[in-house]
This record gives structure tokens, C-alpha cells and sequence, in this order.
């Protein structure tokens, strides 16, 4: 009798702990997992971490096709903005790179990014009238967001000078990642979007530079194209969505243009400005 006893209990604990497991295996939690693990988002399109500047006296014209400096996604996914041509005009289409961590490598980034303060929403003085560093956290079923003005600029007195000295230490150490383990890194290469976000306005003509016009390829025409853009500075600005056959049909193109490249369409000319999307970034 108690033999049998302890065999059913024996079988129960095996089920529960099957159970367990089969129930700790779906999405949403990072692994590896145990004592100490950092959870995170796990899905393609879910973020983790994300460093972006903006503000400041830059042109919205300028800044509309910019990415973040850094995108980190729960599969692994890190996506940067590749090095740039030192020519002009430029390309139309911004250079972006990926590559791939491990989940032991997201961990290793996420206690980087404890140790630098980031787990907690903060925002700290910095240098008036600058652009503002802003990183975004996602883990441990939160999000965290932290700025800084002037991060990279000298504010020596300040309140914050503590938390500078370390956002600056993290933010060159998911840069430069290194330091990471051997075999930590894969899948690196040129990043290629599944959606493109297109700027369209009145074309300007530049003295001295004749580009080849190139003709618009999708419906509707850009007269019509998207939205209008509210944001100030980009006043008669259209923005829209370009995804799936169209964008198949556009890239081409676009990854053959540059920033000074008429587009013409209806009879008129245009010019565009493209902006790749990141896999939790959709329309405009």
C-alpha cells in the first residue's frame, strides 16, 4: 500500500513539473532562465532596448530618415545605422546593419544596462538646448525610459554628472560589443526592411546638379501619396507606408537614387525621402 502511495505521488510530481515546463516555454520571457535571470520580451518584433537622439537644431528634413543608434529585438535581432557615404548628394536610402545576439549576450547587455541605472524612468539634467539621448529598457514586465540632454558634451558642476559618466560608459559599450563572448555574435550583414516609410515634398532644384529623374512606380501618385505631416518644420511634407509587392518594386529603385534625385509623377516633380522600418515600427 505505501509503495503504491509513494509511486502515484512520484508520477503527480513528474506530470506537474512536465506541466511546468511545458507552460514556462511559450513567449515572453528571455532565457536562459534561472536565479537572477533578467526577463524579457522574446518575439521577433517585441524591443528591448532601443538608444535614439533627437531634438536639438538639426533639419526635420535631415533627421525623418535617421534610425536609431541602436535597436534590440527579442530574438536577437540588433539593428544600427551603417557607415554613411562621405559624398554628395548621398544615397536616398540610409545604410542600416544588423546583426545577432545569443539570449546569454541580451542578458550580459541587460545587466550592463541595471548596472548603468536604466531599469528605472528617469529624466536628468543635461546641456540646454542640445539634442536628447534617449534609451528605452524593456524587461522584467516593464519599461523604462531615460534621457539626457547633450549626453556626449561636457557639463561639468551638473547634478547628474555621475549618471552621465555611466549613460556615456553604457552607451559606448553597446556600440563597441566586443566584450562579449566568443560565438556571442552571428547573422551580420546589411539589414533589409519589410516596410519603408517615404517622405514626399516639392522638389528643389540644386544649382550645378542635374540628377536623372526617376519615374514613381506605385498608385496611388505622390500627389496623393500617405499623409500630411503635422510635425513642425516639415510643412507640405506627405508621409506614407510602402510594404509587401510595392516594396519589392521601390527598393530597387531607391537603393539606386540619391537625396537629390527628382521623382516624378503626374507630370511634376518630387522629391522623397525614405526611412527604413524597424520591426516594431509601422506607417508613419
Amino acid at each position: 500500500m505505501r509503495m503504491r502511495m509513494l509511486l502515484a505521488v512520484t508520477l503527480a510530481a513528474i506530470v506537474f513539473a512536465g506541466a511546468c515546463a511545458k507552460a514556462g516555454s511559450g513567449g515572453g520571457s528571455g532565457s536562459p532562465s534561472g536565479p537572477g535571470t533578467i526577463l524579457y520580451p522574446t518575439g521577433a518584433d517585441r524591443l528591448v532596448l532601443r538608444i535614439d537622439q533627437g531634438g536639438g537644431f538639426i533639419n526635420p528634413q535631415v533627421t525623418i530618415s535617421q534610425i536609431p543608434l541602436i535597436s534590440l529585438f527579442g530574438d536577437g535581432l540588433l539593428i544600427t545605422p551603417g557607415a554613411q557615404a562621405e559624398i554628395y548628394p548621398g544615397p536616398a536610402l540610409p545604410t542600416v546593419v544588423q546583426e545577432r545576439l545569443t539570449p546569454d549576450a541580451i542578458q550580459r547587455v541587460l545587466i550592463a544596462a541595471r548596472d548603468a541605472g536604466l531599469f528605472e524612468s528617469r529624466h536628468l539634467s543635461g546641456v540646454p538646448d542640445t539634442g536628447t539621448t534617449t534609451f528605452t529598457v524593456v524587461a522584467n514586465g516593464q519599461t523604462t525610459v531615460t534621457t539626457m540632454g547633450g549626453l556626449g558634451m561636457s557639463a561639468s558642476g551638473s547634478s547628474d554628472d555621475q549618471a552621465r559618466q555611466e549613460l556615456q560608459a553604457f552607451e559606448a559599450k553597446v556600440m563597441d560589443l566586443g566584450w562579449l563572448p566568443p560565438g556571442s555574435i552571428s547573422d551580420q550583414g546589411t539589414y533589409r526592411p519589410t516596410a519603408l516609410r517615404v517622405y514626399v515634398s516639392e522638389y528643389q532644384p540644386s544649382q550645378g546638379l542635374h540628377e536623372t529623374p526617376v519615374a514613381w512606380p506605385l498608385d496611388p501618385p505622390l500627389a496623393t501619396f500617405g499623409d500630411p505631416v503635422a510635425q513642425g518644420g516639415l510643412m507640405g511634407t506627405r508621409c506614407g507606408a510602402v510594404t509587401g509587392s510595392d516594396l519589392g518594386t521601390l527598393l530597387p529603385l531607391a537603393e539606386k537614387a540619391n537625396e537629390l534625385t527628382p521623382w516624378t509623377s503626374g507630370g511634376a516633380r518630387y522629391a522623397l525621402r525614405f526611412r527604413p522600418l524597424l520591426p516594431d515600427e509601422s506607417g508613419c
